[in-house]
């Protein structure tokens, strides 16, 4: 073993502890793996590791470009309102039995998400979830994993479904292999699609938890708010006093949303400031709190206000709840940091993230993409809060622009037109995407400043660093090495024609892993080249255990920090760690089996 294969399995090392850790961004994690490889290797100009010209080569890999580009057809595909058809598609089983309703679901979720991003299919749909949730008299922790698991199976069963199967793809042709067609895959990824939709409807029920969303932990009093403003008079004794230190704040039930002197909004958190005359505080009362703030002296709720006063309405407030946003600007910030208060006029009053709710030292708390927020605001705030990019209202779906939606059928026939041009391999796939990237540009679908922000740079940057490593480990005979333990374990037990199917399994195995605790583009960039070390050795076609990786990379379903989708609904369901596993790992089984008997069957050995 030489030096260079203990320095690449060192940093592979090193990447999966940081990924499972999560101390440091797993991007970061990635840029560090790519940044040491070239360094190393100038430093050392090793012949077996790969030079700068060779790791630099990585981003002539066409997988992420074509990534990048489906990311920016998916938001056009959002944005226009065409994933919203299965939305009013939805409303009409509300009344049929709970399990009919999972299957149709099921079905029309995983359809829609083969062909596109399953995070935005995934976003749009929780709002809707959590509706019919309450018409239909179940719990929606009894339709979000449902819903996740639904767009996981819907991406096993084209090219297109997700990121993973272009990457492997890329990496099979960069290996001098054919690419993977757009519906090869659906070989065993209907079959997958079939069971794991029958496993829902007929355990789903009973294995799914009853969870309640976080608004359950507001008290009935608390849930009856109004949010009202008071006019500090003229000689009142709060004049010069610190909000916070006033009789007023003391009151029970009372909270201080804002101050408004002069017009403006004054920056900071409110309870520190002083108070001056003719300051006007916009108040949230509980109905308790409303009597004891009217005894206060020095100021005046608005049906006491002075004639010649400007009159200022009482309003109901409403508890919302919202989940950050993905590539939300507010994710890595506190609260205090975005002054969230003045930017969005919302009060958050809990933080629901990792199956717990949050309600102590909210103000220094960093907000991470999938963080549920127990939001309180007037009517109007919510309104506008609602067309944030940055917040999703989970009790409202957002209805995109007239003049948006209008080009619906211009986004909808550009997916229709990669599809049909890679199907019949009239044009390389990256040529097609970015031929109809273009056109839904140009024709106004998307904005070119929304399409770069809907790309997840942080994934591109995982996968080219990934890609290095994998590069690094071929070179070095570090994957060789791999492929030919693993091999010469298994023929040392197993007979001769039980070896490449029970190697089949293992690749599965192993990917599997690896995606439920780092991510599956990064399973997937170190596991191919092993899995092709490996058919070299045995002496068949890589092409079945390329196959298996991309469906297990895809088949994340027993923890909710595998895949992307998993995570949102983690928070919004206010599901525990546990429930995925107890959901998803019978589904993982479910899945390997169907991988190991389905695809010997389509892709000989």
């Amino acid at each position: 073993m030489t030096w260079e294969i203990i320095f690449v399995f060192a940093l592979l090392l090193f990447a999966i502890v940081s990924f499972i850790l999560e101390k440091i961004p797993a991007d970061l994690t990635s840029l560090t793996v790519f940044g040491v490889l070239i360094f190393v290797g100038m430093l050392t100009k090793s012949a077996e590791l790969p030079s700068l010209e060779a790791t630099l080569a990585v981003f002539g890999n066409s997988a992420p470009i074509t990534i990048a580009g489906m990311f920016i057809v998916s938001a056009a595909l959002e944005r226009t309102g065409a994933i919203d058809l299965i939305t009013a598609y939805l409303r009409k089983l509300v009344r049929i039995p709970y399990r009919g309703f999972i299957f149709i679901m099921v079905i029309g979720v995983a359809g829609v998400s083969a062909f596109v991003n399953n995070t935005p299919v995934v976003i749009v749909l929780m709002p809707v979830m959590l509706s019919l949730s309450r018409e239909m008299g179940v719990a929606s922790s009894k339709l979000l994993i449902p819903l996740s698991y639904a767009s996981i199976f819907g991406g096993t069963c084209t090219l297109l479904g997700t990121s993973t199967n272009l990457l492997a793809s890329g990496i099979l042709r960069d290996a001098g292999h054919d690419p993977i067609g757009m519906f090869e895959l659906s070989a065993v990824g209907l079959p997958i699609l079939a069971c794991g939709s029958i496993y829902l409807v007929l355990f789903g029920n009973k294995l799914l938890p009853h969870r309640e969303t976080l608004t359950s932990i507001l008290s009935d009093e608390e849930r009856k708010e109004f949010i009202t403003e008071a006019f500090v008079e003229p000689d009142s004794e709060l004049h010069g006093q610190v909000a916070a230190e006033t009789r007023l704040m003391r009151v029970r039930g009372v909270r201080l949303l804002e101050i408004v002197r002069h017009g403006i909004a004054v920056p900071g958190n409110p309870a520190e400031q002083k108070l001056q005359y003719g300051d006007r505080l916009v108040l949230s009362c509980r109905p308790s709190g409303i009597a004891e703030a009217h005894s206060n002296k020095g100021i005046r709720l608005p049906k006491e206000l002075s004639e010649g006063l400007q009159t200022i309405a009482t309003d109901e407030g409403a508890i919302v709840e919202g989940v950050v946003a993905p590539h939300a600007s507010i994710v890595g910030k506190t609260l205090g940091e975005i002054n969230f208060r003045q930017r969005f006029r919302m009060v958050v009053v809990a933080v629901h993230r990792k199956g717990t709710n949050q309600r102590e030292r909210l103000s220094s708390l960093h907000l991470q993409e999938g963080d549920t927020l127990l939001m309180m605001g007037s009517t109007s705030a919510i309104d506008m809060l609602a067309n944030s990019d940055d917040i999703i209202i989970l009790d409202r779906p957002r209805v995109p622009a007239r003049s948006v939606r209008s080009r619906m059928p211009l986004a909808i026939g550009t997916a229709v037109g990669i599809v049909t041009l890679a199907t019949m391999n009239l044009v390389p796939i990256v040529a097609a995407v970015a031929l109809g990237v273009a056109f839904i540009m140009l024709t106004g679908c998307i904005r070119p400043k929304d399409a770069y922000e809907s790309v997840e740079w942080s994934i591109l940057v995982i996968i080219f660093g990934m890609l290095a490593l994998g590069q690094a480990m071929d070179s070095t005979g570090a994957s060789q090495l791999i492929a030919g333990t693993m091999v010469g374990l298994i023929e040392s037990f197993a007979p001769e024609h039980l070896q490449a199917v029970i190697m089949l399994g293992v690749v599965y195995f192993i990917t599997s892993v690896f995606t439920e605790f780092l991510s599956n583009n990064a399973a997937v960039a170190l596991m191919v080249p092993i899995a092709l070390g490996i058919a070299a050795t045995l002496g068949v076609d890589p092409r079945p255990f390329v196959v298996a990786s991309c469906i297990a990379a895809s088949a994340s379903f027993a923890t909710p920090i595998g895949y992307q989708t998993n995570t949102y609904v983690y928070g919004v369901g206010g599901y525990k760690f546990l429930d995925f596993t107890r959901v998803g790992l019978p589904l993982n089984i479910i899945c390997f089996t169907v991988t190991v008997f389905v695809v010997p069957v389509f892709w000989s050995f």
